[in-house]
């Protein structure tokens, strides 16, 4: 199942993608998909709708939002590719690299990117995003992870290298500018992405293949992932995590590859859609 948000932003309806690519509002059943209606069973009751025949379709929109709504952190896993670590000069992890980015940075799949002001080194990475389910709190095993994971979807971790590596050597803050994690354009469950390191990412810029890559080839698969972050915090239903992104970054290409004003990128992966931005200038 395809959960989206359609409409503009800060107004969006929640809603779900039908057969034949009809789009159906479920306004009737919930306010929004936030973690609230993930952890009670929101889902649920959208397939017995769907398959009652018992939603209205959603009528025309411009947009597509974040399919989730307000996450109360996003959390991303650096490094977690050996390729993309080897092109960084970085030795690959022992154990998963965690840091956080700000929710605010969340924004919906086609919406501008803003370059910072002051930046010189703005960079893509696309990767494949977990959005919790239910609360997990000490996992007794990477395979408990599966029954808190409410689904997957497509996320840009957008860097500033500068600010992220040469600015105090704190990644956050080259992590947390405004527009810098486009999601979506849906939340597909997880019983339809079946096994999730299995999946091909591409990106694109300005039509330039840059990234093509594979969740196979993760340090730390998703499952372990879920696992180890709830031995040092509590994950919440809504929380997203960001796994990680495979090679063909700027940063690993030099000082020509990084992104202007005016760029265009596009990425996907295998069964969550794609997602393109315009960038701006903050």
């Amino acid at each position: 199942m395809k959960l989206l948000r359609v409409g503009p932003a800060g107004g969006e309806r929640p809603c779900v993608l039908g057969p034949g690519g009809r789009v159906f509002d479920l306004s009737s059943l919930t306010a929004d998909i936030d973690g609230a209606f993930l952890a009670g069973g929101g889902a649920e009751r959208v397939r017995s709708a769907l398959a009652e025949g018992r939603l209205p379709e959603a009528g025309p929109y411009e947009r597509v939002g974040a399919p989730v709504a307000r996450p109360g952190k996003v959390i991303c896993i650096g490094l977690n590719y050996s390729d993309h670590a080897e092109e960084t000069g970085a030795v690959p992890p022992p154990e998963p690299v965690v840091f956080l980015k700000a929710s605010s940075t969340v924004v919906g799949p086609d919406d501008e990117v803003l370059v910072p002001r002051g930046s010189v080194k703005t960079d893509y990475e696309v990767e494949l995003a977990v959005v919790v389910g239910r609360r997990a709190r000490y996992l007794s095993s990477p395979e408990e992870a599966a029954g808190v994971i409410a689904g997957y979807a497509v996320a840009n971790d957008v860097s500033e290298r500068e600010f992220q590596l040469e600015r105090g050597g704190q990644w956050d803050k080259g992590k947390s500018c405004e527009t810098f994690n486009p999601l979506g354009p849906w939340l597909v469950t997880g019983e339809e992405v079946g096994d999730p390191q299995g999946l091909g990412l591409r990106l694109w810029v300005n039509g330039e293949l840059r990234q093509n890559g594979s969740t196979k080839d993760q340090i730390f698969g998703v499952y372990h992932v879920i696992w180890y972050l709830s031995q040092f915090m509590v994950l919440e239903p809504g929380d997203v995590v960001n796994t990680g992104t495979p090679a063909g970054v700027a940063l690993g290409r030099g000082p020509d590859a990084y992104l202007r004003e005016g760029d265009v990128v596009e990425l996907e992966i295998d069964g969550l859609g794609r997602q393109r931005q315009r960038m701006g200038q903050a």
